[in-house]
């Protein structure tokens, strides 16, 4: 991503914390109305099924809002995420969270989570966790 913003990815959890109304993450409306916001398809699959089925038009309107980064998978870079994560100890992070890491490190994106997984692959690669 070029330019003077910061774009943030919201993790898929905090998504689902804030659609559920949890003061911690209740500044998500803040960043979402500066335009700082951005989702990828990992996270979009995670969490559209569950809106269809439960007929969240809202939600899935605004989902549909968020600026979307495309995805390059690429698959040496992802092993080799997997192969860092392994000597560090981070065992069983699943490929989804892989993807995301390496799409945030990409792009040059901060992820808002609190998914122990990425927190532990802050310390060792070049992901950004976004600090409210």
């Amino acid at each position: 991503m070029n330019g003077h913003k910061s774009y943030v990815l919201i993790d898929s959890s905090v998504w689902i914390d804030f659609f559920r109304g949890n003061e911690k993450v209740a500044f998500v409306s803040d960043i979402l109305l500066e335009g700082l916001v951005c989702t990828n398809e990992v996270v979009l699959t995670e969490l559209l099924p569950s809106m269809r089925v439960k007929k969240e038009e809202n939600l899935i309107k605004l989902m549909r809002q968020v600026r979307k980064i495309d995805m390059e998978i690429d698959w040496l870079q992802l092993r080799n995420i997997q192969f860092v994560n392994l000597q560090n100890g981070n065992n069983k992070v699943p490929l989804t969270d892989i993807m995301v890491a390496q799409n945030c490190i990409q792009n040059d994106l901060e992820i808002l989570t609190t998914d122990k997984h990425f927190m532990k692959m802050s310390e060792y690669l070049p992901l950004q966790i976004f600090a409210s």
